[in-house]
C-alpha cells in the first residue's frame, strides 16, 4: 500500500520520519506541506480517519500558532472555522502526517508507526 507522507523538508522530525520510512521500506509518496497545503476537504477526511480531535492537527510549536493566537481560537471556534484556518497555511498543520487508505498518523512516534511495516 502506498502512503502519502506530508512533510516540511526543513523540519528535523520530518527528516527522521522520512529516514524511518525509507529504512523500513514503506511505500510512500512525499508531499511538501507548504507547496501543496492540504485542502479543507482533505483535512476533514484525515481528521475523521485519524479518530483524533481537530486540535491535534495544529502545529502548536510553530511561530504562526503563537502569532495568530491560535491557542484561544482552537478552544473557541467551531470545526468549520478551524478547518478554514488549517487549510490557509501548511505551517499551521502538525507534521509529519502519514496518510493511508484507512489510517492517518500525526507526528512521528516510531512505536505508533510500526503499523506501517505490516
Amino acid at each position: 500500500m502506498k502512503y502519502i507522507f506530508v512533510n516540511y523538508p526543513k523540519c528535523s522530525t520530518c527528516a527522521k520520519a522520512k529516514k524511518w520510512l525509507e529504512e523500513n521500506r514503506v511505500d510512500f509518496e512525499s508531499r511538501h506541506i507548504v507547496e501543496n497545503n492540504p485542502t479543507k476537504e482533505e483535512l476533514r477526511r484525515w481528521i475523521e480517519l485519524s479518530g483524533q480531535p481537530i486540535k491535534k492537527f495544529f502545529n502548536t510549536s510553530g511561530i504562526l500558532y503563537r502569532e495568530m493566537n491560535l491557542k484561544e481560537k482552537v478552544a473557541e471556534n467551531n470545526e468549520e472555522e478551524l478547518l478554514d484556518i488549517l487549510a490557509s497555511n501548511g505551517m499551521i498543520v502538525k507534521r509529519p502526517l502519514i496518510i493511508g487508505k484507512d489510517k492517518v498518523l500525526i507526528g512521528f512516534k516510531e512505536k505508533e508507526w510500526e503499523v506501517l511495516k505490516k
